[in-house]
């Protein structure tokens, strides 16, 4: 099973109620299509930070709404670590016409499998990943975040 370390920054995600129930929840279901064992340090921040670190560690300077920090076999059973931007998660739910508490849980499975080293960057690779994401969000009774209907 999955544990978690969960670090909030930024206060407007209080909003959301309980942010750990929700990230547990979040990472059981992409548990239930790819188990792992170990830790997810998450960082639930804003955009600024999320900005600086695509900056650092990706050389984008811009803000994202999730970034994945798979770790090294040596650190387990530190999986790795996820980070959040509260401004352009809430925006792309808005803009997308999903719950906040949705669209997190979509980004929290999304950054934990590329922990597992999934990836989207081929279309094959996007295929597979998506489909895992597409599983476990339906086991939380959340519709398919690709469908464009």
């Amino acid at each position: 099973m999955i544990n978690l370390d969960l670090i909030v920054e930024e206060d407007s995600w209080d909003a959301l109620g309980d942010l750990e129930a929700l990230s547990r929840r979040a990472f059981a279901a992409g548990w239930s299509v790819a188990p792992a064992e170990g830790t997810v340090s998450l960082l639930l921040t804003d955009d600024a930070v999320l900005r600086q670190l695509n900056k650092d560690f990706r050389g984008i300077d811009k803000a994202t709404d999730v970034l994945s920090f798979p770790a090294l076999e040596m650190d387990r059973p530190l999986l790795g670590d996820i980070a959040v931007g509260y401004g352009v998660c809430a925006g792309d739910a808005a803009t997308q016409a999903k719950t906040l508490p949705d669209h997190l849980t979509h980004l929290l499975i999304h950054g934990y499998l590329h922990l597992l080293g999934h990836d989207h960057m081929q279309p094959d690779e996007a295929a597979i990943m998506e489909s895992l994401e597409i599983s476990a969000l339906a086991s939380l009774g959340i519709a398919n975040p690709y469908d464009s209907d």
